[in-house]
């Protein structure tokens, strides 16, 4: 049988379109809240001299009695902000009340800053742990937050259970982390992805083809009027969609979706609920 969409009218070919966010993403009345723990992290042996903050969001829906699929969102408070674009905490308890997808905690975690530089903009460490193409931001998460996390609450050891999800340089991020460490990453949410900024350039487009398949399943998202877009040149569109077209050429579990804005975190935002059913599902 066929699956049909109902008809919706074609956005105008303009950049500055904004998607209106669903259900999912705003409180329902019979949803109890999830309740937020935040902890501050002062000393990476990763990422020396960097200290950030951390929230660990926990659904009502996730027992303290058994371990929860855990999400790593990157650019933390972004993601968390109730009154933001992603709202991921709000979509997080909807979701896990209704068994859309299983019980998964949220860990929202800020890029570092460090803590010996003067200067407001050179103290900021996230384009240094982004953009890399490394396993240092994926070893971060796996040897220094995830302990600061069970400190609180009960996560799975299965890497089927653990998911990423970032924007932009956190985008790409999210690939990385799952692609370097795929035996504890294997749900990965990318958006906007700054591929085009990646020192040495975007490797994806020929490893992925090259590469034995890993177990990953990715849900990507781009904008028609990203960054650069009609450039020959750190084209983040067009770099978004070779890396899609080199997934999909592998084999992988994957899906892509197209948006008509530009670089920002609404549609992506409008999107989260509908990405981690995707990520999440059986």
């Amino acid at each position: 049988m066929d699956n049909v969409v109902p008809y919706a009218a074609l956005p105008y070919d303009i950049d500055g379109i904004v998607y209106e966010h669903g259900d999912d993403s705003v409180p329902r009345v019979g949803v109890l809240p999830g309740s937020t723990i935040e902890v501050t992290h002062r000393s990476s042996r990763v990422y020396p001299g960097t200290t950030r903050s951390v929230w660990i969001h926990v659904p009502a829906a996730c027992a303290a009695s058994e371990p929860s699929a855990v999400m790593f969102f990157q650019d933390g408070w972004w993601y968390l902000d109730p009154t933001g674009q992603v709202r991921a905490g709000i979509v997080l308890d909807n979701l896990t009340s209704t068994g859309a997808i299983r019980p998964a905690i949220g860990v929202f975690v800020d890029p570092g800053l460090r803590v010996d530089v003067d200067d407001s903009q050179l103290r900021k460490n996230r384009n240094v742990e982004y953009d890399a193409f490394d396993d240092r931001y994926a070893t971060f998460l796996i040897e220094e937050i995830a302990p600061l996390v069970r400190q609180h609450v009960r996560i799975t050891e299965e890497p089927d259970g653990w998911g990423i999800c970032g924007g932009s340089s956190g985008g790409n991020c999210a690939l990385t982390a799952a692609w370097t460490r795929p035996d504890r990453f294997r749900r990965v949410v990318a958006y906007l992805s700054s591929f085009a900024q990646m020192p040495n350039g975007n490797p994806y487009p020929d490893l992925i083809p090259d590469t034995p398949p890993k177990p990953l399943r990715v849900f990507m998202h781009t904008a028609r009027y990203d960054l650069g877009h009609h450039q020959p040149h750190r084209n983040w569109y067009a770099e978004n969609l070779r890396v899609s077209a080199a997934l999909d050429e592998a084999g992988y579990d994957h899906r892509l979706v197209v948006g008509d804005g530009g670089h920002s975190t609404n549609h992506g935002g409008v999107l989260l609920p509908d990405a981690l059913r995707w990520v999440w599902r059986n």
